[in-house]
């Protein structure tokens, strides 16, 4: 079953994944039906859950508007926003912790606030913190000095390592050996050694993290990093206790975790009647995007509007009215 579903999500993403921007959507319209135009969406990693959801997304678009979608692979959250605000796409997926320190001016994006909406709160992150059971790793605190994969450049999983390292009295630049890795390099560094661990913020399943526990067995394991919680809320309360079911990667018992909600991303001059149609297919399509990934189960019309402090575009509003 698993299997199929991964061979529908590839084929899907694939489909529906191409470059970057290549022509301004529509300037608008009124009500809720979308223009003529073309809009591309920035996701992320290739193994990752981003990737697999954005070209579902993207063949959503392009079969049921008149919108012509096209999905990209990029670094993920700060990336994606850095190029949506930079017009390379129209579309992005971000973290919410993330997308909170776009428009506050903090993080990443100290001192530079950015202006951007979101179309929707979708699913949610898990921080999944995987470690080589060799490594003498039990705890976020015994990384000091390992080899630690903190994810790709400019993405939301870095982020996340760096608060989380620094939780737990770490620094991300000093006390660990931090590889910015993508997941398909991560993965590969995990299955030879060259790796101690990893630190990944992604839907449930997330394809790589499958590989590295199906090639490795009971050669790695999940730490649980809920200790860190309370640290973490102070620096944005939108982290909060999650678990990864033991069934998810075949483990023998549930993982403890700290989870994060995901936005999808547009700038403000994005048009309303674009922005009220594409939230609305969210919804509608809903079933169809949870055959290209599970993930998208979790995907709720109640908690769409929740993604304060980013403003939810009018046209949202509108569609989630």
């Amino acid at each position: 079953m698993r299997k199929s579903i991964l061979v529908l999500a590839l084929a899907l993403a694939v489909s529906g994944c191409g470059g970057k921007r290549t022509a301004d959507p529509s300037a608008g319209g009124s009500g809720c039906e979308a223009s003529d135009g073309r809009v591309t969406i920035a996701t992320g990693n290739s193994g990752g859950v981003y990737f697999v959801v954005g070209g579902g997304l993207a063949k959503l678009i392009s079969d049921n508007t008149k919108l012509k979608a096209s999905a990209a692979e990029t670094g993920a959250s700060v990336q994606n926003i850095q190029q949506l605000v930079g017009g390379q796409y129209d579309i992005a997926f971000s973290l919410a912790d993330t997308a909170a320190d776009a428009v506050q001016g903090k993080g990443a994006f100290d001192g530079k606030p950015v202006k951007v909406s979101a179309l929707a709160r979708i699913y949610s992150n898990y921080t999944q913190v995987l470690v080589r059971t060799d490594s003498g790793i039990n705890s976020v605190a015994d990384m000091k000095g390992k080899r630690i994969s903190t994810g790709s450049p400019k993405s939301g999983t870095e982020v996340i390592a760096g608060r989380l390292l620094k939780a737990a009295g770490l620094s991300i630049d000093s006390d660990v050996q931090a590889q910015r890795l993508d997941l398909a390099k991560t993965a590969d560094g995990m299955k030879d050694g060259s790796l101690d661990g990893l630190v990944w913020s992604g839907g449930l399943p997330t394809a790589q993290i499958t590989d590295i526990t199906t090639s490795l067995k009971d050669k790695v394991k999940f730490i649980d990093i809920t200790p860190q919680l309370d640290a973490m809320k102070q620096v944005n309360p939108v982290y909060d206790r999650g678990t990864i079911p033991k069934a998810t990667y075949g483990q023998p018992s549930d993982a403890p975790t700290i989870v994060v909600p995901n936005v999808l991303l547009v700038r403000e001059d994005f048009p309303s009647n674009n922005a009220c149609a594409l939230t609305k297919l969210l919804f509608d399509k809903k079933a169809d995007l949870e055959k290209v990934h599970p993930a998208a189960k979790d995907i709720s019309k109640e908690k769409a509007a929740a993604t304060d402090p980013v403003p939810l575009h009018p046209g949202a509003k509108q569609a989630l009215g």
